[in-house]
């Protein structure tokens, strides 16, 4: 059965086409909270070290902590941004299948790229994520 452009039947074809990228959002909503999240504790344990003394304090060594936890906000900040544009490109897609189907166009080829461009950014931005975990605990996380 060939669909018709611009009938109820394309439109509804195009709703079940466009689940996958809207759970895609909603995970990458949740992801983003977490990264966000993570972001704080790292920027609250600098401040609570700054604030330690330089010397005399039970735990000035602490000081000598600090260039690692620049580098995880670091790379927090950069799979933050990916996991953004990752959804950014979700919501396009999901934008680019409804003006097709408007505009009574083929939305594959387009919606099939920014499907894909979604997923490499998402996958860059766990990346970055396994990246500051693995340099995320050591001795000083201990204290």
């Amino acid at each position: 059965m060939e669909i018709v452009p611009g009938s109820i039947d394309q439109l509804s074809q195009i709703i079940s086409q466009v689940v996958a990228p809207a759970f895609l959002l909603g995970a990458v909503a949740s992801f983003v909270s977490i990264l966000a999240s993570r972001m704080n504790g790292v920027i609250e344990r600098m401040r609570f070290v700054n604030d330690l003394p330089q010397e005399g304090h039970a735990k000035s060594r602490l000081k000598a902590d600090l260039p690692r936890l620049r580098r995880r906000v670091v790379l927090l900040q950069r799979s933050l941004l990916f996991a953004i544009a990752s959804g950014f490109a979700g919501a396009v897609l999901i934008v680019v299948a409804f003006g097709a189907a408007l505009l009574q166009r083929n939305h594959v080829w387009g919606t099939a790229l920014l499907f894909s461009l979604s997923m490499v950014m998402l996958c860059i931005s766990l990346g970055l994520l396994a990246a500051e975990v693995r340099i995320g605990l050591n001795e000083f996380d201990q204290e």
